[in-house]
């Protein structure tokens, strides 16, 4: 295999691993060794070789595909040409989300250096994904949106676990388990009673979610449902909810598997998408009709909202005062704390804030990130949280 075609297959490397599939620098070396085997007479045994070795999952079969059409063109490989034959390397502009020059292979038997090759430009600034993870939801192309979909679709999440109220029978356990140790009893070492000994159950914590689809949320809606579905299929119990001027629980829509047909789901059912914003009246709602059903098990509290209430702030603090005490956790979920120079202070975020345990960004997707690797560490006793008296909250700042 020549120079020539062995440093473009570095650079398909490269562009693969800028639109996010899982390959490393050897990859290269083995995509040469399995062109090698398979030869260039067939371009289905090109492609069926190279995908084998780059793709692992089915959501990077799209991204694979667009780089081998790029960089081997739509045309058969010529029948005759051999293992050995120079492949000459020309460059096109890249498309606008990938801001990276390649080279496209193309069959051939012209000699590289009969033809003038332009200069290839690399930035070494981070690749795509990073800077994609960077980039402010409202700020996306729809290209860029579809990426960042993928991106928290594939997100890794790991929740601590905590003790239930449920024992399970252990040797090493804290406490005597009789309801085993007389089961014991009736068999023949009963005379001896050993005694059975248990300890607490481990589980995932539920995690209830509220979300706010008023208008002012509207640049970072699709991105935040696009997360709890993620999450929906990663923790243990999820409850999910979405408000405007009033609140409308999704818990089934959200179990369904594919994405896309979920949030088709989630906009049919809702009715006041895009309206005013009216925390404490959902909170209202939340608490009176679903509070005691699906907070059991110290469930972790999600609050996903800008913060900008048009409601009464007095209610708010009471409805706040109340979900502080029927969670486990209280974490808010702000688009625009990631900002320069925020402060969280709109009378909706003044009421809420002295209720809240831990308040994060949630413009970007590092900031998603950071969100995972919170719930991922939420410690088994809840933070000490001060909690003032009704109305305090409301004249005080953040």
């Amino acid at each position: 295999m020549t120079e020539s075609f062995s440093a473009n297959l570095v650079h398909f490397v490269r562009y693969l691993r800028a639109r996010g599939l899982s390959v490393v620098p050897a990859t290269a070396r083995d995509l040469a060794t399995a062109i090698g085997v398979v030869g260039l007479d067939r371009r289905d045994d090109v492609y069926a070789a190279l995908r084998s070795l780059s793709v692992v999952r089915p959501t990077e079969m799209q991204a694979f595909d667009d780089a081998f059409e790029m960089f081997f063109g739509t045309g058969q490989v010529r029948r005759g040409e051999r293992e050995g034959t120079e492949v000459t390397a020309r460059t096109r502009r890249p498309a606008e989300t990938t801001r990276t020059a390649v080279p496209i292979l193309t069959p051939g038997h012209t000699d590289a250096a009969d033809e003038p090759e332009e200069d290839v430009t690399e930035i070494t600034g981070g690749t795509y994904t990073e800077r994609l993870s960077h980039r402010d939801f409202r700020d996306l192309s729809i290209d860029e949106q579809e990426e960042v979909r993928k991106l928290i679709a594939r997100m890794v999440w790991r929740p601590a676990d905590a003790p239930s109220r449920r024992w399970a029978g252990t040797k090493g356990g804290s406490r005597p388990d009789l309801r085993r140790t007389f089961r014991n009893a009736v068999r023949p070492e009963g005379d001896l009673l050993p005694l059975a000994m248990a300890n607490r159950k481990m589980r995932k914590r539920p995690l209830v979610v509220i979300a706010d689809v008023s208008g002012s949320m509207e640049r970072y809606t699709e991105m935040f449902l696009h997360f709890v579905h993620a999450a929906q299929g990663r923790l243990g119990r999820v409850e999910s909810f979405v408000f405007a001027t009033r609140l409308s629980r999704i818990t089934r829509q959200m179990r369904i598997k594919l994405p896309e047909v979920a949030l088709s789901q989630v906009s049919y059912a809702v009715k006041d998408w895009a309206g005013g914003t009216r925390i404490g009246e959902a909170l209202e709602a939340f608490n009176c009709e679903w509070s005691r059903r699906v907070t059991r098990g110290g469930a972790i509290g999600l609050l996903i909202s800008d913060g900008w209430d048009t409601g009464d702030p007095a209610l708010l603090d009471r409805e706040m005062r109340r979900f502080a005490r029927s969670v486990h956790r209280v974490v808010w979920l702000n688009p625009l704390a990631g900002r320069p120079g925020f402060a969280p202070e709109t009378r909706g975020m003044r009421a809420a804030m002295p209720y809240v345990d831990d308040f994060l960004a949630a413009g970007r997707l590092t900031d998603l990130r950071a969100v995972v690797r919170l719930l991922e560490t939420v410690g088994t006793r809840p933070a000490a949280r001060p909690v003032p008296h009704s109305g305090a909250a409301a004249a005080s700042g953040a």
